[in-house]
């Protein structure tokens, strides 16, 4: 039996998602104490009862799609806004040693990959699939390539293989990131002076938080946000098929950044603040809920186990790698622990996540200003730049060990 729902009905469930999250979140102490994610509780509640409505009954339920990319580029042109270029240069060594520290975890989560697929007698191209492009890249990005190893490397399954890739670390991204910093302020709390909350807050951190708006001004807000996904879809567009090619929601990131402060410089208006961080945790909130209540969790089930057992392993590292790489790299102190989440959120599954990891956990213990001015610009900007010329490092030498490839054959040949 198939349910389809329309867009209504998609928007009232993804909103009761959210209402429900919220309701275990503050009555099930264990999710409260570890910071895990409102949507990420209600989306994957939801979730589950999809799978067990399809697996004992037969019934699937179909969300309308239609609202999910405007939310996620509606959330980054909120990021753009939000970007105070002052404030970017302040960060800028920051910044920096953390793109490096993202840099180097993509080159070690595809060297877990492949070296896992290998011992699991996989396609080195399937650790691939499962490593930086399906969870640093997410389903995008995990998509387009899935299709490529189909075409070119005739690789079967392999979009299936990239988006239950996407989705697992989607899930386990938004589910590690809070015990992970948990575990990281018990070491922080030993180290005098080194809490962030002295620090002025941006007003991401905190969503709860009651702001006063007026009409006028989220009417203003809402056209720059109309503004900035306009022009970036216009740009992505215009950059598609050439070597400057970027995905929308980067253009949309950037345009947002543009028009902040260039109306700022010019003197003609000040974005208020309040309105763009109301409408990006809204934006940002329905877009998680969306995202998890839709997976196809049976999907995720129908994976062999040696799949099963590489993306345990991938989530296994990024714990391993945010505790030991990513916190001590970043200074040993709150915001590294806050980092440390952001970095689990979108180093298994996308931005989105690791804000609302980091948002999770400076709800409780306090501000952390320098992790949200990091976090979103490498998670939503360089990490795709870096990772097209990671998986390309590494397309080559994986092609060549794939059965199919003639480069392979003809070492069987020789042999």
């Amino acid at each position: 039996m198939l349910i389809e729902l329309d867009v209504f009905g998609t928007l009232t469930a993804a909103s009761l998602v959210l209402l429900a999250g919220r309701k275990l979140v503050a009555s099930w102490g264990v999710l409260n104490t570890y910071s895990i994610p409102e949507p990420v509780v209600g989306g994957l509640v939801v979730a589950l009862l999809m799978w067990l409505l399809h697996s004992t009954a037969g019934v699937q339920v179909n969300f309308d799609k239609t609202l999910g990319p405007p939310l996620m580029l509606a959330f980054f042109a909120c990021i753009g806004l939000n970007a105070d270029l002052p404030s970017l240069l302040r960060g800028g060594r920051p910044l920096v040693v953390f793109l490096a520290v993202v840099l180097g975890f993509l080159v070690l989560q595809n060297l877990t990959g492949v070296g896992l697929a290998v011992l699991l007698g996989q396609s080195p191209l399937v650790g691939l699939l499962a490593g930086s492009i399906s969870l640093s890249g997410g389903h995008g990005t995990g998509a387009a390539w899935g299709a490529v190893f189909v075409e070119r490397y005739h690789l079967a399954g392999a979009k299936e293989i990239a988006i239950a890739s996407a989705t697992f670390g989607l899930v386990l991204g938004g589910v590690i990131g809070g015990p992970v910093a948990r575990h990281l302020l018990a070491k922080v709390r030993k180290t005098p002076g080194a809490a962030g909350s002295h620090q002025e807050p941006t007003l991401f951190e905190h969503p709860a938080e009651v702001r006063l708006i007026t009409a006028p001004a989220l009417i203003e807000t809402l056209a720059l946000i109309s503004v900035c996904l306009l022009a970036g879809q216009h740009i992505a567009r215009a950059l598609a098929g050439t070597f400057l090619e970027l995905p929308a929601f980067v253009c949309v990131l950037f345009v947002g950044v543009v028009l902040r402060n260039g109306l700022a410089a010019a003197g003609k208006y000040t974005v208020f603040e309040r309105a763009v961080s109301v409408l990006g945790n809204v934006s940002l909130a329905l877009f998680l809920a969306l995202a998890l209540m839709s997976m196809r969790l049976w999907e995720l089930s129908s994976l062999a186990l040696p799949m099963l057992g590489l993306l345990l392993g991938q989530t296994v590292l990024m714990a391993a790698y945010a505790i030991f790489v990513t916190f001590p790299v970043m200074g040993r102190n709150y915001d590294a622990a806050v980092i440390a989440a952001g970095h689990c959120g979108f180093g298994l599954g996308a931005t989105p996540t690791a804000i609302a990891n980091m948002q999770a956990v400076t709800d409780r213990f306090g501000n952390s200003p320098l992790a949200f001015l990091v976090v979103p610009m490498v998670g939503a900007f360089f990490i795709d730049l870096a990772n097209a010329l990671v998986i390309k490092l590494f397309l080559l030498p994986a092609a060549a060990l794939t059965p199919t490839h003639p480069f392979f054959r003809s070492c069987q040949e020789t042999s």
